[in-house]
Order: C-alpha cells, then structure tokens, then sequence
C-alpha cells in the first residue's frame, strides 16, 4: 500500500503522524511511504530520515493518508474517493469537515473513536496524557499577573493558601492534571459521574485531593471559587456536554482561568471558543479563556514518539490486509470508522449533525469468512 504522510498546517501545529521509525518499519513490511517535505522538522526529524516528497504527490498517490490533525479547507481539494484518511477528526464539532468527507466519499477513521471493548480509547491515550500534564502549567502561566490572571502561584508559600484547582472529569486528562497539580501543592478539586473513577484517583494521590460526585450544583459550586478550572470531559465520538454555564463564570473570581481541555470536541464550558498557540487566551467576564484545540502540539517531539508508539500497530493492519479486512479483525479499528461510501457510519456524529446513521456492518461485509474473501481497499 501507499501510504501518505502530510505535512501539518493548523497553526503552530509540529507534530508529525509518522516516525522515521514506524516509516521504516511500513517499508520494511513492503510498503510505499512518502511523507511531506518538512513534515517532521517541528519535531526535530529531518527530511533524509525520510523520503520527502511535495504535498500534491503524498495525496495524489496515497492510498492511506495519516495525519494529526483534521485536514484544513486548503487541503479539502487533495482527498478523494476512497482514500483512508486517518487521524484525529473530531467530526461531531465539524460539520464542514464531515460534510467534505461525505460528498469526497472518504473513509474517515477517526484516532479518537477507535476503542476496545472495555471502553478504553488507546489512540487517544497517550495525547490526553501530554494534554493533562500540561495543563496546570499552562494555568500556573496564566495565573501570573503578567499574563493577565490574579497574580497567585499554584502551591501557594508558607502562610498563604494554594489555589484552587477544579478538574471536571476524571479520565486520562483529568487524572494526569490531578498528579501534576496535586504535585505542584495545588489544593486540588476533581468532579466526575464515577466512583470508581474518583476512588482511584483518590487512592493513588494518598487523599491528598477533595473528589465530588458532579451534578449541577456541585460544578457550580466548586466553579465559583475555583482559581483554575480545568475541562476535562470527553464523551467518546461526541459533542462535549456543557458543564459550566455562562452565569457561572460570571460569578468566578476576576484573573480566575479556564483551560477547557475538551474544546476539540466543542468544550464543556458555555463561553468557551477554539484558539490557537498564536493567540491562545481571550477574556469573558473577567475570566481568561485558554482553549487550544493542539495543546500537546507545543512539546511536538515527546507527541509525535508517543502517538506513533499507538498508531503504528493499526496502520500497518490497515496496510498489510486492506481497511475491510482489518476492522473485521479488530472490532476497536471498526469503531474508528466515522465515514465511508459518502455514509456516516459513527452514530454520535450523526446525531450530533442531524445525519442519517449507517452501522459499518451495513456497507461492509464484516461477517464473512476468511476464505475467497477479496476485502476492501485492498493494497496491492
């Protein structure tokens, strides 16, 4: 298979989808890889570790497309018919983006979406974890005075209180922001929907944070006298759920901050709005507002290793046995399918666009036997 590795566009995005390692290893198995000049020196690989090649012929000739981030406008006209893409889409916050790939009739295999049966999401792991340990230090940033917060340092000094650090959710992101912020000697708040979740959290930081079972009073509460608020919510494939009314930043301290973690699929706070790493804070209600949709993109050479290390196993199924006959094989790949055949086939993105939903057992024949089977997308 052919296989295609552009060079990221989104602003100051420098990650790249591929290693020179997981390269090598693709071609090594027989496969053709050519990756975009430029494509890896944000993340300090340079070009003659791989073979680099211009952004019209790593599409034009691509079976399979890998990227980080969702294709921008100015790359719509690259993608075409049956070409994989793979990367993190974030389709149910996207309606252009999902209405491209619809009517290019592109298999759009999300990172975030593929997820095992024990509801783990293991392409989206080790980026959750880069988000959620930088995320209290980019709120101890913007806490200082100077950069426009309310002048407190995170761990607080002998005599003076810490802040107060709010998490809203407990998953990956929200476990590592509770390590690194309970680390820094933040008085730290954690709310999520499960015990279960909270009770580790709790017993692997010694009850060294304060957990609460989130419901609408209690964000509210904790909120309000919250110095940071983290947003760490993910409903997997879905728009995020609102959390944090409007009326409740208004009621936050001035020089308080958010860093809505959870903007990619649409943020859990009412005010929040995606940003960039060039412009990344805007102010509402006194609040500053950091919601960058690539946070783990500012530390790209530590993110392009760990996401390669995830990825790499499913891109070379994908490559070696054909998209058909790989996600027959493993149903956490089948999960990744968002769009196929111009059909959404991941049903939080239909609901979340008003789109007819297709179950990928529907366009593909996911149940036959092995023998005679052809696949689809087959390499040649």
């Amino acid at each position: 298979m052919i296989i295609g590795v552009p060079r990221e566009i989104v602003d100051q995005e420098y990650r790249v989808a591929l290693t020179p390692q997981g390269a090598h290893e693709l071609v090594h198995e027989g496969h053709k890889v050519l990756v975009e000049r430029g494509a890896g020196e944000g993340s300090s690989i340079s070009d003659h570790e791989y073979r680099a090649a211009g952004a019209a012929e790593v599409y034009g000739e691509s079976e399979l497309i890998l990227k980080v981030k969702e294709p921008q406008e100015s790359e719509y006209p690259y993608l075409r018919e049956n070409q994989v893409l793979f990367a993190f889409l974030h389709l149910a916050a996207n309606r252009e983006l999902t209405e491209e790939l619809l009517r290019r009739k592109v298999v759009g295999v999300a990172y975030e979406t593929v997820q095992r049966d024990d509801g783990s999401l293991p392409l989206l792991a080790p980026m959750s974890e880069v988000a959620g340990r930088m995320a209290p230090q980019v709120g101890a940033h913007y806490l200082e005075k100077m950069n426009g917060g309310r002048g407190l340092l995170l761990g607080g000094a002998t005599g003076v209180p810490p802040a107060t650090v709010v998490i809203l959710g407990a998953g990956i992101v929200g476990s590592h922001s509770a390590i690194l912020a309970t680390g820094m000697d933040a008085h730290v708040v954690v709310l999520d929907k499960s015990v279960i979740k909270l009770r580790y959290l709790e017993h692997i930081l010694h009850g060294r944070i304060t957990t609460l079972i989130s419901n609408k009073m209690n964000v509210r509460e904790a909120v309000r006298v919250a110095d940071l608020v983290i947003g760490a919510v993910l409903v997997p494939g879905a728009r995020c759920p609102i959390l944090v009314g409007e009326e409740t930043v208004r009621d936050m301290r001035p020089g308080s901050v958010v860093v809505d973690v959870s903007i990619d699929q649409g943020g859990c706070v009412m005010t929040s709005r995606p940003t960039t790493h060039s412009n990344p804070v805007y102010e509402v209600h006194g609040v500053l507002h950091y919601c960058v949709g690539n946070m783990p993109g500012a530390v790209p050479h530590t993110s392009t290793f760990a996401l390669t290390n995830v990825t790499l196993p499913y891109v070379q199924m994908i490559a070696s046995l054909g998209l058909a006959e790989a996600v027959r094989r493993d149903k956490s790949l089948a999960r990744g399918v968002n769009t196929i055949e111009g059909r959404v086939t991941s049903r939080p993105v239909a609901e979340a666009h008003g789109l007819d939903y297709e179950p990928l057992e529907y366009i593909l024949p996911l149940e036959l036997p092995e023998a005679g089977y052809q696949g689809f997308l087959r390499s040649p």
